[in-house]
């Protein structure tokens, strides 16, 4: 029998999944249980609601964030932002497939009036800040600035890249992203 934490995890995991493959709003408690193979009355045990569910993926994904961002400041700033690209693009098909896991759901939960947006906007401003920090630390010159500038490529590129379910344009525009990296 699983352990309790190790179905939370699976429950989590699954939702995890969904969520990125279709969205937060047309995925089911019971798409969750059928994806984690837990009995659907067993998912309420762990979360009363697909919002409580919401909640835990999000701290999830904000912990993962922070071992990333902590992964890629271990060397000198420009090599740090590089090196996020780089993780990007490790991911570029899956992508092309199903959006970016942040932006896809920071797009949907911003259409509603749930509190959950504002969690979802945290880990965003969360990549401008640790940008904006790396330029910074480069001493050039409207470090927020750059930082946003960043972000808004990457996540243009990897909106146009999904519309256009092309992982190879991820990848170019990632690579040109890298060497406008280089040329500040």
């Amino acid at each position: 029998m699983a352990r309790t934490s190790d179905k939370r995890d699976k429950l989590l995991d699954a939702a995890k999944a969904l969520i990125h493959r279709q969205g937060f709003y047309r995925t089911t408690l019971a798409d969750i249980a059928k994806e984690s193979e837990v009995p659907l009355g067993n998912v309420y045990y762990y979360f009363k609601t697909k919002e409580e569910i919401l909640t835990a993926v999000l701290e999830q994904r904000w912990r993962r964030l922070q071992l990333t961002l902590d992964a890629c400041c271990l060397g000198e700033p420009r090599n740090n932002l590089i090196q996020l690209v780089r993780i990007v693009s490790k991911s570029s098909s899956k992508i092309a497939e199903f959006g970016c896991v942040i932006g896809s759901l920071c797009q949907e939960l911003d259409k509603s009036q749930s509190d959950m947006r504002l969690s979802a906007d945290r880990i965003m401003h969360a990549h401008i800040d640790w940008a904006s920090r790396q330029f910074k630390a480069m001493g050039l010159k409207r470090p927020t600035e750059k930082g946003f500038e960043l972000i808004a490529r990457l996540e243009g590129i990897l909106l146009l890249g999904h519309a256009l379910r092309e992982p190879a344009l991820i990848k170019k525009q990632l690579r040109a992203t890298c060497d406008w990296i280089r040329s500040l």
